[in-house]
């Protein structure tokens, strides 16, 4: 739900900023009414400029990728492509793991009431989610006639399953934010060693002579240390969320244990 108001605030944002910017074109239109043909030919010198901006900024982008050594900075991007989608995916994942814990409950307790420990089994895996697997397994347990103690450890047992399942690929993130200022690192190392080969051979420590060697050494650091930065950040937000599922999931489990012993106190 987050993510849905997020990205509803940004369409706001930005229909807002069109609307503003249809006014001004309107008001600027209406004040230049003397000058038709200017008029006619501004929408064409608009899209020309918007052309020109983003050329503006697909060139350097381009030049900087190539100063900086194709081998290296295509590694350094395929770390952020890989990282990216591997980010997405636990994104997701987790996305879809959530429950309203408290709803399951209550619906829990109700089928409990109403059809016993077969019909709370069914609520559990009509709902999808690790805390609902959980649940689902500790109703196994109750049909085959095993008491609480068993049935607690049952469910702790299988929330480590579960919680080992959200942490999946998770190794793979921090391998490639590891690895991607790596690589930067090993193009600043040759492009000194380049730098130095292009002294020896010249004799000479002219600031151009090293000018080469030194920019391929920054540009690859930078490209590194930008991707490990979004990686990094990507990685930490997944955490979070891991970490909240977890005591969701937690505090949930002792709720239905106690439901449990209440359960059988009344059967």
């Amino acid at each position: 739900m987050k993510k849905i108001f997020m990205f509803l605030a940004v369409m706001g944002v930005m229909a807002f900023s069109a609307q503003n910017a249809v006014a001004q074109e309107n008001e600027t239109t209406t004040e230049q009414t003397e000058n038709v043909v200017a008029d006619e030919q501004a929408p064409a010198e608009e899209a020309v400029a918007e052309e020109s901006g983003l050329q503006a900024l697909h060139t350097p982008l381009k030049t900087k990728f190539i100063e900086g050594g194709a081998e290296f900075m295509a590694l350094v991007i395929v770390c952020l492509i890989l990282g990216l989608a591997l980010c997405i995916e636990r994104i997701l994942y987790l996305g879809f793991s959530k429950t309203n814990t408290k709803s399951l409950l209550a619906r829990i307790e109700v089928a409990l009431q109403n059809g016993g420990i077969t019909a709370a089994k069914e609520v559990c895996k009509n709902t999808r989610g690790p805390v609902a697997s959980i649940f689902t397994q500790a109703f196994l347990r109750m049909e085959e006639g095993q008491d609480i103690e068993y049935v607690e450890k049952s469910v702790v047992s299988y929330g480590g399953v579960e919680a080992s399942k959200m942490e999946q690929n998770l190794s793979w993130i921090s391998l490639f934010i590891a690895i991607a200022p790596s690589l930067g690192f090993l193009g600043t190392v040759i492009g000194m060693i380049q730098a130095f080969d292009a002294i020896m051979v010249a004799g000479d420590m002219s600031p151009a002579v090293v000018a080469g060697g030194m920019k391929v050494a920054l540009i690859t650091t930078v490209g590194g240390l930008i991707v490990a930065v979004i990686l990094q950040i990507f990685f930490n937000y997944i955490v979070t969320q891991v970490e909240a599922l977890t005591i969701d999931m937690e505090n949930a489990s002792i709720t239905l244990v106690d439901m449990l012993v209440k359960y059988q106190e009344n059967k």
